[in-house]
Parts: structure tokens; sequence; C-alpha cells
């Protein structure tokens, strides 16, 4: 366990650069150091490994202080990999290796030991560098160089392993082959590890706490979520950020947010931009627009310029709707990592779009209603029959700027509203002979210009809420009577 207390110091010392910093890193644990340039990132490592001198505080490993240490002594405690490295003298990979065996020789190499070859074959292969192994440092990439280093520190087998910026010069790849390994070391040797980090998502992904350092002093520290606030990153590094949760680990991650003009502050969409054809309703705008929904292609949220919903017979049936969905977009000239699509049982012409606006905005929605299987949600778990396509197909586009909370908040109105449309046209589950709130496998589409008016809430008491509870409800009442029409059922 490595503890550092109190730590105070720097290159000079009338003028600290560190100053009464204090955390404690436990057997196994990864910490991450961020902050801005000049916050005492580098400075901290340097002061914790003795390079540079403390005027104040101490630093203890397993409940010793330092400088009881002999430097051989301290080598096998901790290694250090330095954000800039000098070799003036041409080695070779592994030659530069097996420098990290140093602190483990009574005298230099007299004693070399199947340890200290495994140690620096098994470092090499860790770190990808093991087919450079002869060659010269001076031949190799930034990056192909910067493993060699890493591989060294490992060579030296230490208790505590200090990083300053470790993938520096890698690409994503290395980056991510070189954190694997220092986390699987960590959790499977119990390898403390301190690294400092510029990449703020990277740390997010690897470290078990992050420690945010602000002019010299611990503004944060913590699990990722704790420190990675966006407030906090503001205050810190004068930059807006957005923070999100990472799609598979439970990990914040950041995005810059930018200060320039957006070009699009004055764009709408209309709804003599949709276009109906013999197979599809199409909207392409001239700029992409936030979206969240619940289509076949590109469900979730994203920014998407190009938004399809096919007509497709009854018997429509395929071992793969996605490729097949995404191969009849390309078809059609559309991008499909720019479009959304859906599938419906309506014929296209019977899509029924509509205009809504009051004094916060306007919306367009689009709603394709056919009910030959439509299902009471409350009763779905007495059917047996498959799912298959669904008929009710709803896209609500807002010209306004939403909150992700709105977005959601939109969805719930938006299915409200088409729910009380089929209480209010009387349509059956034939199943379970009750009142039907949708369809087997119905999608729903908010899409918003992000300009405008800024909306934070949607629900059915804001302004935006009311006009899509309306537009939601009349639209759906229309494209139901049709649908009842169209079957001679009206």
């Amino acid at each position: 366990m490595l503890t550092v207390e109190n730590i105070t110091g720097g290159y000079d010392a009338t003028r600290p650069i560190i100053q009464e910093v204090s955390f404690t890193v436990k057997k196994g644990e990864i910490l991450g150091v961020l902050g801005p340039n000049g916050s005492g990132k580098s400075t901290l490592l340097k002061v914790i490994s003795g390079i540079l001198p403390s005027t104040n505080g101490q630093v203890l490993i397993e409940e010793q202080n330092i400088k009881h240490f002999s430097p051989k002594e301290f080598a096998r405690k901790m290694a250090v990999l330095p954000q800039l490295h000098a070799h003036a003298f041409s080695h070779t990979v592994r030659e530069t290796v097996a420098l990290g065996r140093y602190p483990h020789q009574n005298s230099w190499f007299s004693t070399w030991s199947e340890q200290d070859e495994n140690a620096v074959k098994t470092a090499m292969k860790q770190t990808g560098v093991d087919s450079y192994e002869h060659t010269n440092l001076e031949f190799l990439s930034g990056g192909e160089q910067q493993r060699t280093f890493v591989a060294q520190a490992l060579a030296q087998q230490a208790d505590i392993l200090l990083l300053d910026e470790p993938t520096n010069h890698l690409d994503i790849a290395h980056q991510r082959q070189l954190l694997d390994m220092i986390r699987l070391e960590a959790v499977q040797n119990g390898l403390t590890v301190i690294s400092v980090f510029h990449d703020m998502n990277l740390a997010s992904l690897y470290c078990d706490r992050l420690l945010l350092m602000d002019k010299g002093h611990v503004k944060a520290i913590g699990e990722p979520h704790e420190v990675l606030k966006e407030k906090q990153i503001l205050e810190v590094y004068n930059t807006r950020v957005s923070s999100y949760p990472h799609p598979e680990l439970p990990k914040p991650q950041v995005t810059l947010m930018p200060t320039a003009t957006d070009e699009r502050e004055s764009y709408v969409v209309t709804k003599e931009q949709f276009k109906i054809r013999d197979e599809f309703v199409e909207l392409r705008t001239e700029f992409p627009l936030k979206t969240v929904s619940s289509a076949v292609h590109n469900a979730g949220f994203g920014w998407f310029q190009s938004f399809v919903n096919r007509a497709v017979d009854l018997s429509y049936m395929c071992s793969d709707a996605h490729e097949e969905l995404k191969s009849y977009l390309e078809q059609h000239d559309f991008m499909p990592s720019n479009t959304v699509a859906m599938m419906t049982a309506v014929a296209a012409k019977h899509v029924v779009i509509r205009e809504f606006s009051n004094t916060t905005g306007s919306i367009i929605v689009a709603v394709t209603a056919g009910v030959g299987n439509a299902v009471d949600v409350s009763r779905a778990h007495e059917r047996v029959s498959k799912p298959y396509i669904g008929t009710i197909n709803t896209w609500v586009i807002i010209n306004g700027k939403l909150t992700e909370e709105s977005f959601m908040q939109a969805m719930i109105t938006a299915t409200e509203a088409k729910v009380k449309a089929m209480q209010q046209e009387e349509i059956m589950d034939p199943i379970s002979n009750t009142i039907a709130t949708g369809t087997s496998t119905d999608s729903l589409l908010i899409a918003a210009t992000q300009n405008g008016t800024f909306m934070e809430y949607a629900g059915p008491i804001t302004d935006i809420g009311k006009l899509i509870g309306q537009g939601v409800y009349e639209t759906t009442v229309t494209a139901l009577q049709d649908y009842k029409r169209a079957k001679g059922r009206l």
C-alpha cells in the first residue's frame, strides 16, 4: 500500500508546485491522475518517486518512509515510467528492457539468473516488442519506443508502478493492449499503479479511482463518476464537456463541447420536406437531427440526417432484418450510418403527416397506423403467438433544443397520446378482447433540430409536451380512421 501524506514540493523549495497532497492507493488498485497542463501531475510522480524533494509531508510504502529504503531496495518496491526518455547511447530493445533488472543484481549483471531472463522475456511479450528484441531504439517509432520503456518498468517487477502518460505516441489498438495488460497485472498480481493521463476517457475506463489536480492542489479524488462531473471539469479546465455512460461498462465518458458558432442556428424542419414514395416515407434534412428511437436500423440515441419508414408486405420474413434493411437503404441511395429506418405493414401512401405549433415552437408528426395485430400490453403475457411486423410507427420532429431528459419525457408523452388515440377509436386486442395499447412491434422516433427554444422538460404539463400530446393523439386518430376506411370498417 502507498500512502502520500500532506506532500508539498517541487523544483524550487521557495515556490512548491504541489501543495498538501494526500491520498492512499491500495494493493492492486489503479489511481489515475488528471489535470490541465501545469497542474502538477508529473511533479507529483517525481516527488513520490524521490526524483524531486518534498519540503513537507512524507511518502510511505507499507507504512515505511521511502527515505529509509536504500536505492536498490526502493527500486524493487517502485518502478517509474517518466514522460520523456533520454537515451544518449544506442541500445537494443532487449538491452533497454534488461536495465529494469538492475535492482535485482548484486553486481552489474554478474548474477543474471533464469528469473531475470524470464522477467525480460515476459515484459517484452506483454508489451508486444519481442519481435524488435535485437533492434536499436533509434530505429523504432515513438510508439514502439514507448512500449519498450513500459517493458523495462514491468521487468523491474516492483510492487508499485508510476506511469506518466503511458499511452503517449500509441495508436488506439496499442493503447488498449497496454492498458488491458496493466489492468490484468493489477487484478491478478496485485500491482499498485499510479498513472498520469491526459485522456479522461481512458483514465475512466481503466482506473479504479481518479485524482483531479488543480494548480498543485487536489481538486477531487474518488471513483470516475465522482470526479468526471461536468461542473468540476469546467472549473478546472475552463472547458465545457458533456458526460455520458459508456455503452458496455459502468464508467462515465466525456465529450468536448465546442464554442464555435453553429451554422444550423436558424434551421427548421417543415412538413413540405417529407416525401411519400411508393415503398417508403422519407425525410432528408439539411443538418443532422439529434434522435432517439426504437427503430429497426440505428435505434437509440444519435445524430441522423435521413429518416425512412418502409412499407413491407404482411408476409415479410427475413432471417436478418437488420442486414436486409441496411442493404435496402443502400439500394435506394441512403447512407446507412446516417439514416434511421423502421418498417411498417401499412402502405406508404396511408401515412398521415401534420404540423402543430404554439408559442414554444413547432413540431411535425407522421404516423402510419394499422391494427391487424393490435395488442393489449397488460394482457400480452397470455399470448403464445410470435410477434410480426408492426403497423403503428410514429415520428415526432421538434424544432427546438431538448435535453436528454426531455427526449425521454417526449417518448413517454407520445406513447401516452398514442394509447389514448387507440382507446378513443376502440381498437381491440382480438385475443384478449380488451382495448389495445399498440401493436406487437410499434416504433417511435423523437428527433430535434437542437436549436431555437430550449426545452428542458417535455412532460404533459410543459408547452412542448402539450404540443406532442395533441399532435400525436390527433394524427394517430386520423391514421386509425383512415385504416378503418381502407378496410371498409367505417
